[in-house]
């Protein structure tokens, strides 16, 4: 993992199309802009994981057996 350390209204760039700028910080929270083309998914964490989650129920063992059944 890269740390880096950003004031507000500073911002990294990665991959030449994606720019992450600082735009508010209040205590421990940070607001964060995001500019990437559209084609490019951005979710939090959280979002992500369940996201995941939903794709692996979806493709379980019970899911696999109907579908041979249907073969």
């Amino acid at each position: 993992m890269l740390a880096l350390s950003r004031k507000k209204n500073e911002a990294i760039i990665i991959n030449n199309n994606i720019e992450i700028t600082v735009l508010d910080i209040r205590g421990d929270q940070i607001k964060l802009g995001i500019s990437a083309p559209k084609e490019v998914p951005i979710y939090r964490k959280e979002v992500y994981i369940q996201i995941q989650d939903e794709n692996k129920n979806a493709t379980d063992v019970a899911g696999i057996d109907a579908l041979k059944k249907l073969l």
